[in-house]
């Protein structure tokens, strides 16, 4: 499984931008989706999570209201839609995948396949 995430840049504080994440040769029909980002000298934090299935939705606490994931099994792209930014959101942003399963959806060990990372950056 190979991710290509996209989508970041610069942006002020309170702007929007959307991130896309594609899985290239294959589908993600099956797979559970997720974002996380990280800051240098921190651990990677989740973000957000898709369940396979559409059932199921997850999101860190502080990006709630203002973030929504969601997917396109279509073109095997899931994407973060990211409203009301905030400095604190600058971070370099990873898309990752996983098989369906009951792994718990907010922990990076329970995901197989990444993406290389976008930055986004929102300045003040």
């Amino acid at each position: 499984v190979q991710l290509q995430a996209s989508g970041g840049g610069l942006v002020q504080a309170g702007g929007s931008l959307r991130l896309s994440c594609a899985r290239t040769g294959g589908t993600i029909s099956s797979l559970e989706m997720a974002w996380f980002r990280q800051v240098p000298g921190k651990e990677r934090e989740f973000v957000a999570a898709m369940r396979w299935d559409w059932g199921n939705t997850y999101y860190l606490d502080s990006v709630k209201d203002r973030f929504i994931i969601s997917r396109d099994d279509a073109k095997n792209t899931v994407y973060l839609q990211m409203n009301s930014l905030k400095p604190e959101d600058t971070a370099v942003y990873f898309c990752a995948a996983k098989p369906r399963g009951t792994t718990i959806v907010e922990m990076p060990s329970s995901y197989l396949y990444w993406g290389q990372g976008t930055l986004v950056t929102v300045s003040s």
